[in-house]
């Protein structure tokens, strides 16, 4: 890996859960029983595969856009309650921390993208230690179209400064947002979708974990 900073490096937008965090799972079982409690079983297989779009989507996608009509917003707030009595189990990926230290040390604008809750982001960034090193974050209150819209990206990329910039996560949404926001991506595996689904989605690059990513950046556009 080459150590010298170079100024001319591009940004990256750092995707949060699944790709940093290891909550995809945790959302997956809120949805379903929020959704349950309204009287709708969805199989956890499929739910975890909506997991990374937004809420104000995954609803429709799953239930119907009549429910979604009648009940989205009540689902959506029993979810981020019962997702909150999970957040405490919630676990950094290994190597998260040092994926965005290694980003920052050369040269790279880092922002972390996330369509959550802004007390979620808050814990995460306490989690990551990211507050001071970063160089933004998005919450759910930036965009009213999130992923696979390209809004959140965007957004995210306008915190970064503008210029070329760079995807990594971890889900189809992520690798389809950035698409759409003319980004490459580069994906993990640590969401749960296979490496066929990630590159079907767009993904330019496909590694098992962050350590792994780290061991072969120079081979990818982060480098």
């Amino acid at each position: 890996m080459d150590s010298t900073t170079d100024n001319a490096s591009p940004a990256v937008i750092l995707d949060v859960d699944g790709t940093l965090v290891d909550t995809n799972y945790h959302h997956a079982i809120a949805w379903s029983r929020a959704l349950r409690l309204h009287g709708v079983v969805v199989p956890l297989v499929e739910i975890h595969r909506h997991i990374g779009m937004g809420g104000d989507q995954l609803v429709g996608a799953l239930a119907g856009e009549e429910f979604e009509r009648d009940h989205g917003e009540e689902v959506r707030t029993v979810e981020h309650a019962l997702y909150a009595q999970l957040i405490g189990e919630v676990e950094l990926l290994d190597g998260a921390r040092e994926l965005i230290g290694w980003l920052k040390d050369r040269g790279h604008r880092v922002v972390l993208a996330s369509s959550a809750k802004q007390q979620e982001i808050d814990h995460y960034l306490d989690m990551l230690g990211a507050r001071e090193i970063t160089d933004g974050w998005t919450s759910s209150a930036d965009v009213e179209n999130t992923k696979p819209e390209p809004d959140l990206v965007l957004a995210a990329v306008e915190k970064a400064g503008g210029g070329e910039s760079v995807m990594v996560g971890d889900s189809t949404w992520d690798c389809r947002a950035a698409g759409r926001a003319g980004l490459q991506t580069v994906a993990v595996l640590t969401g749960g979708f296979s490496e066929a689904e990630l590159r079907t989605a767009g993904a330019s690059h496909v590694f098992r974990t962050l350590p792994e990513l780290l061991e072969n950046i120079g081979d990818t556009p982060l480098r």
